[in-house]
This record gives C-alpha cells, structure tokens and sequence, in this order.
C-alpha cells in the first residue's frame, strides 16, 4: 500500500506538473464556461429573465437561475482536459515505458484523475468567482454550502472517471477532444438554461429524466436557500451510477492495453 500511496503522489504531481507547463489547455478549458455565464447572462438574461420571473423578473433573477448550470459546465468543460491528456499518454508510448518500470499500475490512471480533480476545483472557483463579480449573491446557510461542496465533488469525481474511461477508448487524441462533447450539450436539453414546462413532449420528457436536471434542480436551491425534494438523492444517485460505471470502464480498458 505504501508503494501505491507513493507510486500515485508521483503521477499526481507529474499531472499538476503538466498543467503548469501547458497553461493554454487550462485557460481554453476555463474560458468556455466563462463565455457561456457573460452570453446569456448580458445578451439573453433580460428576455429570459421576464420569461422565468414574470414582471418582476430580469438580468439579475436570470443569473441566479443560470449560475448552477454554468458550475456544471465548469466541471464538463474541466474533465475533458482528462481524455485529452489519457489519449495523449496512451498514443505516445509514455504508458509503455511505465510497463517496464516497478511501479504500481493504478497509480497511472490515479494520478489522472486527482490531478484533473484540482483543474476541476480551480475551474468551478474562477466560474463562481466570476459569477459573484458580475452580481451572483448566493443565499446558502452553513449546511447548504458544505451539501453543495459535497454534491459538486461527488459529480466532479464521477465525470473524471467517465471522462478517463472516454479518454481510454479513443484511438486518438483528436477523437478524445471531441468524445466529451455530449457532456457539455447536454445542460442545454434540460432546466439549465430554460424552465422544461416551455418543452415540446417529447424534449421535455428526456430533459426531466436526464441526469443533469436533479444535479442542476439540487445545485440551484443550495445555492439560492430554497428547498430541494429529492433532487438531491437522485443527483447523488447519478453520481454513484456514472463514477462506479466509468472507473470499472476504465479499469477493463487500461487492463486491456496492458496486456498487449
């Protein structure tokens, strides 16, 4: 165990190592969701904003309904760095040579997705530090932000996994940039940007049962003081079906190339 602890600190510090000498990734990464928040919040917010809130509604009731979407799309838009960096060590021959080395085998894919686990945190920081900035007053007691920490962790921790086991499976690097994709568009079929009542049938029944909407339902009313249902159990939930999914995913995967 203490090899493991040891051999994994080592790829995880290889991993940040690699994030401070390729800053242009992690800025693209975080410059997206920012982008999105400014769109709707500055273009869109007014109209979408009296359509939400009625007469009383505007920019600033809108930012407060879209700021958790936006947090959500941090954490997509942060995980995709994941696939990115797995396919870029599986296609230039690094694993090959951690073969032939005496370390543990899972402090390979550990280092992965601790080291994306920070990018994921730093991500949702600057996305909720540039929402404050431009107006967001959340209104969460003392229990509701340490349950939103929780929430955010559990769904940042999830979609690493997923994204490693995406990243596994792509054959090249490009193919990996582009496999996330439905990860970021799938906050837009939902309540994300848009109440589902104003759906056709057939969108509106997908959006209510896709994972994101309890995460974002849950998300929201943390954020905003109000209460919740059982959003909450549902988005925890999804959490445990998409992480325990995507680490077995990546376990077979990486077993796979390891004994070619």
């Amino acid at each position: 165990m203490s090899y493991v602890l040891t051999d994994s600190a080592t790829m995880v510090r290889r991993n940040l190592k690699r994030m401070a000498r390729y800053p242009s990734m992690t800025f693209q990464l975080l410059l997206m969701p920012v982008i999105f928040l400014l769109l709707f919040v500055y273009v869109f917010g007014g109209t979408l904003g009296a359509g939400i809130g009625g007469a009383t509604g505007g920019r600033a009731e809108y930012l407060d309904y879209v700021t958790p979407t936006i947090l959500l799309m941090a954490i997509t838009a942060a995980v995709q760095g994941t696939s990115i960096s797995i396919a870029m060590d599986m296609t230039e021959g690094i694993v090959d040579r951690f073969r032939t080395m005496k370390i543990a085998r899972v402090s390979v894919l550990t280092g992965h997705v601790v080291g994306s686990l920070v990018q994921t945190v730093l991500a949702m920081a600057f996305v909720f530090g540039v929402a404050v900035a431009i107006g967001f007053r959340p209104r969460a007691g003392l229990l509701e932000w340490l349950a939103l920490a929780g929430l955010l962790a559990g769904m940042a921790f999830a979609l690493i996994w997923l994204s490693a086991a995406l990243g596994l499976a792509s054959k090249t690097v490009e193919g990996s940039s582009n496999v996330g994709l439905p990860l970021i568009l799938l906050p837009f079929f939902g309540n994300g940007f848009v109440p589902t009542d104003s759906m056709p049938t057939v969108l509106r029944w997908f959006a209510e049962y896709q994972p994101f909407t309890p995460f974002i339902d849950a998300l929201r009313g943390l954020l905003m003081g109000t209460p919740i249902g059982n959003s909450g159990y549902v988005a925890l939930g999804w959490c445990a079906v998409i992480g325990i999914g995507g680490y077995l995913w990546s376990k077979k995967l990486f077993n796979r190339e390891s004994t070619r």
